[in-house]
């Protein structure tokens, strides 16, 4: 808490200033292009390591950066609050891209791997089983690198699965579907901050180096 106060006056003192415009124009709105789904752990900070300015993203984050798929009329199957952020993202800020992001050592990939259901307290238990899909894959012997640990590798493969639940929404499905909605699945490294995107014809995920960076720029250009 002394340090956020303490980054509170630093920014009043220093950075403020710079910030003011920026802030002044973002007041009276948002339009964002991009809906991002995190993970809720501290180490990963999407505008950091996307060099975002405030405004450029819609952020959804949880424990597990899992998202409830969608169960009859169009309705969620678990927490809405997932739910309700792909609804104002895609018909109220009319986002042209979802990136759902896993990260590494994920404690939440590490709880579902330990069994959830020896987890003490009911809420996080039962949010977990959003990822239970994921473990199967991983239990069935699915894995996108041989080299990564198991939860790691569970944490690539609970992307994927994360990626299905979100196109399972009707709302979703059809934009993705006329070509105005894409959906993307990319992967922190905390180790060595890098970030990963999954390639579907090459069935792994692939670091955002320069030349990644190109292809998937034009990718979105072909498409848009």
């Amino acid at each position: 808490m002394k340090k956020l106060i303490q980054g509170i006056v630093e920014f009043r003192r220093n950075v403020q200033k710079g910030y003011r415009e920026a802030f002044g124009r973002l007041a009276t709105g948002q339009s964002p292009d991009t809906l991002f789904v995190a993970c809720s752990d501290s180490r990963v900070v999407p505008n950091l390591f996307a060099s975002t300015n405030p405004g450029d993203l819609f952020v959804l984050r949880n424990v597990g950066n899992l998202i409830p798929p969608c169960g009859e009329h169009g309705v969620s199957t678990g927490d809405e609050a997932e739910a309700a952020a792909l609804e104002f993202s895609v018909l109220d800020l009319r986002i042209k891209d979802i990136i759902v992001c896993g990260h590494s050592e994920c404690g939440a990939m590490r709880a579902l791997l330990d069994d959830r259901s020896k987890i003490a307290t009911p809420n996080l238990r039962s949010w977990l089983r959003h990822g239970d899909p994921a473990v199967e894959s991983w239990r069935g012997g699915q894995a996108l690198d041989q080299a990564l640990t198991e939860v790691n590798a569970l944490s690539q493969l609970n992307v994927l699965q994360q990626m299905e639940h979100v196109k399972s929404y009707p709302l979703v499905r059809e934009r993705v579907s006329a070509g105005t909605l894409g959906i993307h699945g990319w992967w922190f490294d905390i180790a060595h901050a890098d970030v990963y995107a999954y390639e579907q014809e090459q069935g792994r995920f692939v670091v955002i180096d320069e030349d990644e960076a190109e292809r998937i720029l034009g990718r979105l250009t072909s498409l848009r």
